[in-house]
């Protein structure tokens, strides 16, 4: 084979591969990727058309592989999501419930799946767990403005029940897009299914929590529920593990970390 045969076949596989890539990112629900970016140069183009023409559409593959690549925002991907009915919880619930807060937080909370309050009224963690969430915050010295707070499921599983593994798999790949989106620099989960799901485990909340796991090179810290506090009382023991779960936190985002006395 000579040179300019070897430089064509070189071409023309990298052409192919940058079309496959393109294809899964648009099999996977990335918005915004034009059809033509699919169409591979042909692969009869004359061997001696290799000059500017080929060097053109080479630079014009490369430039659109850089703009499929682009960060995603949370808006794009809330519209990706449209009104998902992708597993069966589309088909009982009231209002998705995307998520809430800063987009760029530093630090992102996510629970098992809406309850009956956030049900109605499309965000997470506005019922009782919700008053819970947000003592912790207090306690933290944050505010919800501050952090940004999603579930695993976008949608209430009938009876507040855990959500089911295709309901998991469904919606699993919008919260990472949503963590890719906000990147923050720790993630807290809260309560059982939401630690299990994102670090693929059966492993109990009380052998999880209160050391730090990697999510995809994202320290994440396994807690109790608010709404096992709830049901545990709101100063008990476990609310105290719970605070020594955020004070790991926020000592790892080299935040200030209040005196708190368990004897209030």
């Amino acid at each position: 084979m000579d040179r300019h045969s070897t430089r064509y076949s070189a071409r023309s596989h990298l052409a192919a591969s940058l079309t496959a890539y393109l294809e899964d990112l648009q099999e996977s629900g990335l918005d915004g990727i034009p059809a033509e970016m699919l169409t591979a140069p042909g692969a009869d183009t004359p061997l001696q058309r290799e000059s500017s023409a080929e060097q053109d559409k080479e630079g014009a593959m490369s430039d659109q592989l850089n703009a499929a690549d682009k960060h995603e925002t949370l808006e794009q991907i809330r519209k990706n999501l449209g009104a998902c009915q992708r597993c069966k919880l589309g088909a009982t619930r009231k209002n998705l419930v995307f998520g809430v807060g800063n987009p760029k937080a530093r630090l992102v909370f996510v629970g098992e799946g809406p309850g009956a309050d956030e049900d109605a009224q499309g965000e997470p963690f506005v019922g009782d767990a919700g008053k819970m969430l947000n003592r912790i915050f207090a306690a933290m010295e944050l505010k919800r403005e501050d952090v940004y707070i999603c579930n695993v499921v976008k949608c209430r599983p009938p009876q507040n029940r855990p959500p089911e593994s295709d309901e998991v798999s469904s919606c699993s790949p919008f919260l990472l897009r949503q963590l890719q989106a906000i990147r923050p620099e720790v993630i807290v989960a809260l309560g059982s299914s939401a630690a299990q799901a994102l670090l693929q485990t059966k492993v109990p909340i009380s052998k999880l929590r209160n050391k730090f796991h990697d999510f995809h090179g994202i320290p994440l810290m396994p807690t109790y529920h608010p709404s096992y506090l709830l049901r545990s009382g709101g100063n008990s023991d476990s609310f105290w593990s719970v605070w020594d779960d955020m004070t790991q936190v926020l000592q790892l985002l080299k935040l200030p970390v209040p005196n708190k006395s368990r004897n209030r």
